[in-house]
């Protein structure tokens, strides 16, 4: 891996360009209604225990309608995280913002990366890149069939750039 701090060049043709991001299944407006009839449904039954004489049990309500608010932004700011992966000639950056917005950049040559897809036992995988000794894992959020769709595409687009670099053969060893 070479300098993360440097960017590929602007004009470098990109033969593999993609942003990973974790998937959520509720929009916005979703979660907006969802939470409209978590409180009518907890108001409702608060009235009924408050009415029967059980007022105590309103306050765990009310503490269940904040909790289930509470895990659902935690799970928005975590959708806020990403994976840019890009390939060109030269190189192939890989860029992870997690969800505070900070910023790791790898950076692997394409001659000599691997792209591993390695199977588990409880039918989940991992995609992992390797290229001199140091290993990345990437897609870490998504699905098993994502990641081996992801792992066939890599890997042609790296066959695409092997193959435009055969001619001259800049990144292979010499013989000597």
């Amino acid at each position: 891996m070479a300098d993360p701090n440097t960017d590929a060049h602007p004009r470098e043709p990109l033969y593999f360009d993609a942003r990973l991001t974790p998937h959520r299944s509720l929009s916005q407006r979703g979660f907006l209604v969802l939470m409209i009839a978590v409180c009518a449904v907890s108001f409702a039954a608060g009235l009924a225990f408050y009415l029967a004489g059980a007022w105590p049990v309103v306050g765990f309500l009310g503490l269940d309608v904040a909790l289930i608010y509470i895990a659902f932004r935690i799970s928005y700011r975590r959708a806020r995280a990403y994976e840019t992966l890009r390939l060109s000639r030269n190189n192939l950056l890989v860029e992870h913002v997690n969800h505070w917005g900070e910023k790791r950049t790898w950076r692997f040559q394409p001659y000599w990366l691997q792209v591993l897809l390695e199977e588990e036992a409880a039918g989940d995988s991992r995609l992992v890149l390797r290229s001199h000794g140091q290993s990345l894992e990437i897609a870490v959020f998504l699905p098993p069939a994502e990641r081996s769709q992801l792992a066939r595409t890599l890997r042609a687009a790296l066959a695409q750039v092997r193959t435009a670099c055969a001619p001259c053969r800049p990144c292979a060893p010499t013989s000597a």
